[in-house]
């Protein structure tokens, strides 16, 4: 970092201790991210300084990146590309650069012409800045500067969300060279308004493990009077320092500025100390000579940062006084010299501060040279992003309409799907207003509108890509061509499919469809057909979307469209009973994948590959699903459309699949990997990790992540996942009320959103409650309570026939697969258990039926049978079954089910007195915390006599209460005593 200070480094040794200690650790191997929060002037900057200064000291090389207000108009990867450009021109680290391609982009020397390259090629460019930074750290230990995050596109945060949590900080593959890298970020805390865009990272980051945030609060009043004494070499007077420190509040630039600003004599109480700190920052400007006050207000228009080219153009002084001014300005600390050839202001709010109290015709004036300059000869087309804001600063509309296409141009070309969406946006508002002899040729709202409406859709914003198409419909009014009035509306229909909003998407592909005859045969009639009979099915309208697809597959044979007879054949298979299921709809499928990818028409070769997995995982060949999952993503990684629809849906699937199968430490890391490439939107892809947190015993947490899914961007899926969550949640307190109340509210919200009366879910949902139900119904009749324990038993009645309507008929008309049988078996049984008590014949289907490849389920319905078995005295069996299903808990980490495990087996007796051998099974460790224990320690306590934390101390205590089968820490130390484990303590001779 080029910047330096003169004065001493005061206050902040804690906060700069445990900067320069993940410096260390990442030095050794151990790669770290603090995330560094402060107010503005606060003294974050300072503290990155010394803390960059410290790891130059030990060897460690620095690359260092900003990021840069510019309004509305976004710089897709500023600060990466300084980073990287910086690491360019570092001879010693250049080579790395040979190994990664994909960077080249970022540095300018990619292709600046030609066609677009596919916007999901974006992973490759972002594993390719990983895998540089990873190489980087051989050479060397890497620590990464990023100022100002505040001011960051969302590419930028994008990739920084990507880096810290599955890229460069992940540890590397064992024997692999350790990730010597550090990552300091800092961004202004009072500058994130509740809808500020890092909000939401924040949130995600600071739960990864590798990542630390550390907030600057204000300097106490002794360190900040020390500061203002140090800024000085003759003694400045009590009283003023003391107005200064008032004044101050704490924050360190107010203080240096507030000091700076005194006149000669300091008195405190001299008109010149202003009432402001804009006034303040003024008066201190207002001491330059006129020439450096001239090439400061020209710097602020540019920005927080200008190259020496740049302002030297705009300013249009002589070179020997603008480098007199500059050297002014740069000795009194009101800008910075950078090592680029740039120039930065010392803060942002001397910045701030300068080009506000430019008069308007100025500020006009101004941008318009920034803008004329970018647009000259030998200007990088990043630049049309900069370019842009200065044009529409200046009024010059039609130029600003220019330079967006530009940047929109330039942002597709880096991947960048929210810039490039910003800059049409901003666009298809200027059009309205630019002269039509200014409009670009060949171009037209409606397609301006579409492409936003795609790469809106590519951002991972499907409702802002409804609303774009909403808007090119009512600007292609009633004269619009009737094949482009066609695109439009199959496009909309297609749009609103992805948020659910299916009645509405059958209305436009109905009229998309009117608006065209079959004959003679088109591309635009079959494409509009497709989107049709997706449509159809999604309403419920299945003799329509076979009639049309029927029809338009024979047209799109005629007219040899291999990719639409795909995506018909596809629709078919669903219509037909030779469905998705049945092995010979999945050979229909394989036929429509080899079509699709024969055309080269990768989404529909994914529609093709997700229904193939979602058959094989409906029909219970769950090994045969993860076949194709993985089959479809890696196709998808490869082409670089990871966050494609349906790569999305195979993600989801994966997760699902993952906590069916109990492998669950692989669900929830998949989960925190892929939550960092996704959008909100996507969220519902990761959501089954919260499945696992419930039945791990982890309720806030996953309580919090599905009311999280249920107040986001409205998705059917996420309200699914947060339906089953609430509703187990509410079963597992045994709250039955609350869980009726949620189940009858899912219903209510899962029906309306499936377009369909009877979603397969709610055979779970019902079974789910109906634990609930019988739990409650039970209590009652134990009780005797005979009027409650009726009320619940008719609760449990409407539940089963619901469950038996849903599975016999389901959302396509058909029975069932083994999941779906598995629940209603599940939820019959709990409906005898709510009506007349425990039934083994009852637990013995729902065994039978949960077999079929879920563990967690079906050690819960073991765990029913053995209490059935139990009430009908047939102990054995019963202990046979609870041990089963507490074997299956144990291994799941499944807590709360395991608790209940152990109080049935010392409520029922199934299980003798923890004998020697069981005894003997407690580890080393566990017998240090048994002892501990013994001596009344708590899990902290525990955790810091044996050096471990407090985490792992808790995770040791429940190893042992579950060993001795013991419900207490004092039951288990009582046994413990009892069995001789350990000995009363003596006390020590006085």
């Amino acid at each position: 970092m080029a910047q330096t200070f003169d004065t001493p480094f005061i206050g902040r040794a804690d906060e700069l201790a445990r900067l320069t200690g993940v410096l260390e650790r990442a030095a050794a191997g151990d790669p770290r991210a603090v995330l560094l929060a402060g107010d503005a002037g606060v003294g974050k900057t300072r503290m990155l300084t010394e803390a960059a200064a410290h790891a130059a000291a030990t060897g460690t090389t620095v690359l260092t990146g900003h990021c840069v207000d510019l309004g509305d108009v976004g710089l897709p990867y500023l600060p990466f590309t300084e980073i990287l450009g910086a690491a360019a021109d570092d001879e010693r680290l250049a080579p790395a650069f040979a190994g990664h391609p994909a960077v080249d982009r970022l540095l300018g020397r990619g292709s600046g012409s030609g066609p677009a390259p596919d916007p999901g090629s974006r992973l490759q460019l972002f594993e390719g800045v990983a895998g540089l930074l990873a190489d980087l750290t051989v050479l060397a230990p890497l620590l990464l500067v990023i100022e100002d995050l505040h001011w960051a596109d969302q590419s930028s945060r994008d990739l920084l969300r990507f880096l810290l949590s599955r890229g460069v900080l992940q540890r590397p593959a064992p024997g692999g060279p350790p990730h010597r890298l550090a990552v300091l970020a800092s961004y202004r805390a009072d500058d994130l308004h509740r809808r500020h865009p890092l909000r939401p990272l924040l949130a995600e980051l600071v739960r990864l493990p590798a990542v630390d945030r550390l907030e600057l609060r204000p300097l106490p009043d002794a360190d900040v009077a020390r500061l203002v004494r140090a800024q000085r070499t003759e003694p400045v007077p009590d009283s003023t320092v003391r107005h200064i420190v008032d004044r101050a509040e704490g924050n360190a630039f107010y203080a240096e500025e507030l000091l700076a600003a005194l006149p000669g004599d300091e008195s405190p109480g001299s008109p010149a100390m202003p009432s402001g700190l804009a006034d303040v920052l003024l008066i201190r400007i207002e001491q330059l000579t006129e020439t450096a006050q001239q090439v400061l207000r020209t710097a602020a228009v540019a920005g927080r940062r200008v190259g020496h080219d740049l302002l030297r153009d705009a300013v249009q002084l002589p070179e020997e006084e603008l480098e007199s001014a500059l050297r002014e300005a740069v000795g009194r600390q009101l800008l910075l010299p950078g090592d680029d050839a740039t120039y930065s202001f010392r803060h942002a709010l001397t910045r701030e501060a300068v080009y506000t109290d430019l008069l308007p015709g100025e500020r006009v004036r101004l941008h318009g040279v920034f803008a004329r300059l970018l647009a000259g000869a030998g200007r990088s087309e990043k630049n049309a992003a900069e370019r842009a804001h200065h044009s529409r600063e200046s009024h010059d509309l039609a130029d600003a309409l220019a330079a967006s296409l530009e940047a929109a141009d330039h942002a597709q070309r880096v991947r960048a799907p929210a810039e490039e969406l910003r800059h049409l946006e901003t666009a298809l508002e200027l059009w309205a207003v630019v002269d039509a002899s200014a409009l670009p040729e060949h171009s037209d709202t409606v397609t301006l509108t579409l492409r936003a409406s795609a790469a809106a859709a590519r951002a991972g914003e499907p409702h802002r890509a409804v609303q774009l198409t909403r808007s090119a419909l009512a600007r292609a009014g009633s004269d619009a061509d009737s094949e482009l009035a066609a695109r439009v509306r199959y496009t909309l229909a297609g749009n609103l499919m992805r948020i659910d909003n299916l009645e509405a998407a059958f209305t436009y592909s109905s009229e998309a469809l009117a608006l065209i005859p079959a004959e003679p045969p088109s591309y635009t009639w079959v494409w509009a057909a497709a989107t049709h009979v997706m449509a159809a099915r999604y309403v419920g309208r299945d003799e329509d979307a076979e009639r049309v697809a029927r029809q338009a597959l024979a047209i799109a044979e005629r007219l040899r469209l291999a990719d639409a007879q795909a995506d018909l054949m596809i629709s078919l298979v669903g219509l037909e009973a030779h469905n998705r299921r049945t092995a010979q709809g999945r050979e229909q499928l394989l036929r429509a994948r080899e079509l699709a990818r024969t055309a080269g028409n990768l989404p529909v070769e994914m529609r093709a590959l997700y229904n193939l997995a979602i058959g094989c995982y409906e029909a219970g060949a769950l090994d045969a699903c993860l076949g194709w999952i993985a089959d479809g993503l890696d196709r998808a990684r490869r082409a670089g459309l990871l966050s494609s629809p349906y790569s999305l849906e195979l993600r989801y699937l994966q997760s699902v699949l993952l906590y069916t199968l109990g492998r669950w430490d692989e669900c929830t890391r998949a989960a925190a990997a892929d939550a960092q490439l996704l959008t909100a939107a996507g969220g519902f892809t990761t959501a089954p990790a919260l499945y696992v947190a419930l039945a791990r015993g982890e309720f806030d947490a996953a309580v919090a992540g599905a009311r999280a899914l249920i107040d986001g961007p409205a998705d059917w899926m996420a309200a699914l996942v947060a339906s089953v969550v609430l509703t187990d949640a509410a079963a597992l307190r045994g709250d039955a009320e609350e869980c009726v109340r949620r189940m009858r509210a899912s219903v209510e919200r899962l029906v309306e959103g499936a377009g369909s009366e009877r979603p397969d879910a709610l055979v779970r949902l019902a079974a789910l409650t109906l634990a609930a139900v019988a739990d409650a119904a039970e209590e009652a009749r134990l009780s005797g309570d005979a009027a409650g324990a009726a009320r619940w038993a008719k609760i449990a009645t409407e539940l089963v026939e619901l469950a038996r309507s849903t599975a016999a008929h389901g959302e396509d008309g058909t029975r069932q697969g083994p999941e779906g049988l598995a629940w209603l078996a599940r939820a019959e049984a709990e409906g005898v258990r709510a009506a007349t008590g425990p039934d083994v014949e009852a637990w013995k289907r729902a065994v039978t039926a949960s077999g079929y490849g879920e563990p967690y389920e079906l050690a819960r319905c073991q765990r029913r049978l053995a209490e059935a078995l139990l009430t009908a005295d047939r102990r054995e069996e019963a202990a046979e079954q609870a041990r089963a299903a507490r074997s299956t808990a144990v291994l799941l980490g499944a807590v709360p089910l395991r608790e209940a495990l152990d109080a049935l087996i010392r409520r029922g007796r199934l299980a003798d007195a923890p004998a020697a051998g069981l005894i003997a099974a407690l580890t080393a460790r566990e017998s240090d915390v048994l002892r501990l224990l013994g001596r009344g320690r708590t899990n902290r306590q525990i955790g810091e006599e044996l050096f471990i934390s407090g985490k792992t101390a808790s995770v040791h205590v429940s190893n042992i209460l579950a060993k001795l089968g013991a419900a207490s820490r004092t039951e288990a130390v009582g046994i413990a005593y009892r069995e001789g484990l350990i000995e009363p303590e003596t006390s020590a001779p006085g």
